[in-house]
């Protein structure tokens, strides 16, 4: 496990946005067969209910755009108050240019920020955080923004139930800068690369462009849907990998930090599905009441703007209150790889969810 100490770093504020447009599992009904008891189940054992999804041409670097602006006003910070900017993200607008150039000039900030993409999905929000706080500790940094969103919508077949009811949309823009108090923070980072072919999109990289081949689609065993251009899930090995590494995980870096399960005030996990959340809580023996869960009932799985979500949502207002509290951040998924981080927060400038005004 990669484990790193950092202090006199602080998230300033956090601000997440979403589509306006809202998709249900109800809506899915013939890609079930007509059969709604079993939507009926999936509701009630996997949590799949309502998501967020973007319009056409409309991309993550949409929604992060409105999160920063928005953070930004309301912090009542300046672009050139902004040192470095990272963008997590696995749906970016082009292959080239990264995202973080494209996003530095719709912001206008200054020429001496540093600008970079990150290629991750579910715990990308963690390794950005621990990105963010190693270049502030850096001493290089007084500011970092910190944007981590994904339109997984946009990959997913319409015909493949395995995914298509469970993927939303979501941007978020977190600041992360320098602070005179302690405010500890701590992370631990793994990866397991062997395990890749579990989600990926095989097709549309330099390994195997897209082409009229790869979209054509098959359906499978199971009658789902899909092309090589689209995304694919092995849904019970990811269940598998994630109630395994997962709860192994946060014990080991409670360890490190040296702190008890009571002495989190949350556990805000990538939000994947309300059974595999269940599955963690259960092994790990944490108060459910500590456990944020509704976010992927409302929003569904929305890959690295997750965790902020259910931050900006669930939390607002315990994350808003001029009190300390300390969190146990985890995410999990595609690579496969997965990072999990204990911080403190405290009287965050923002905490917002936000809708994307441009589709009102």
């Amino acid at each position: 496990m990669a484990k790193s100490t950092f202090q006199n770093v602080r998230v300033g504020g956090v601000v997440t946005c979403v589509p306006t447009l809202e998709k249900s599992i109800d809506d899915c009904v013939e890609l079930f067969g007509g059969n709604t008891k079993q939507i009926e189940r999936l509701k009630k054992t996997i949590g799949l209910d309502k998501r967020r999804v973007v319009a056409e041409g409309t991309t993550a670097l949409d929604l992060c755009s409105a999160a920063a602006t928005h953070l930004l006003s309301a912090a009542g910070l300046n672009a050139d108050s902004v040192d470095a900017l990272i963008f997590v993200t696995q749906t970016p607008d082009y292959l080239q240019p990264c995202n973080a150039a494209v996003l530095h000039g719709r912001l206008n900030l200054p020429k001496n920020t540093a600008a970079l993409d990150v290629n991750l999905g579910c715990s990308g929000y963690v390794y950005g955080l621990w990105l963010a706080h190693l270049m502030v500790s850096a001493g290089g940094c007084g500011r970092v923004l910190l944007l981590a969103g994904d339109t997984l919508s946009r990959l997913v077949h319409p015909k493949d139930r395995s995914v298509a009811p469970l993927f939303g949309d979501g941007g978020s823009a977190t600041l992360i800068e320098s602070t005179e108090s302690k405010s500890p923070a701590w992370f631990s980072l793994e990866t397991d690369g062997t395990g890749y072919e579990k989600l990926m999109v095989p097709a549309g990289g330099m390994r195997q462009p897209s082409s009229e081949a790869t979209a054509v689609e098959s359906v499978d065993a199971d009658g789902n849907v899909r092309s090589l251009d689209n995304l694919y899930m092995d849904g019970a090995e990811i269940f598998n990998f994630s109630i395994s590494v997962e709860p192994q995980s946060v014990e080991e870096l409670l360890a490190y930090v040296d702190v008890e399960k009571k002495d989190i005030d949350f556990f805000v996990f990538h939000q994947a599905n309300r059974y595999i959340l269940g599955n963690i809580t259960k092994r790990l023996k944490l108060d459910p009441e500590k456990v944020p869960m509704q976010t992927v009932e409302q929003y569904g799985n929305q890959s690295s703007a997750s965790i902020p979500c259910a931050m900006c949502g669930e939390l607002a207002d315990a994350l808003g209150a001029n009190e300390t509290k300390r969190l146990l951040l985890s995410g999990f998924g595609v690579g496969l790889s997965w990072g999990s981080a204990v911080l403190e927060f405290t009287d965050l400038k923002v905490c917002d969810l936000i809708k994307l005004k441009s589709e009102q």
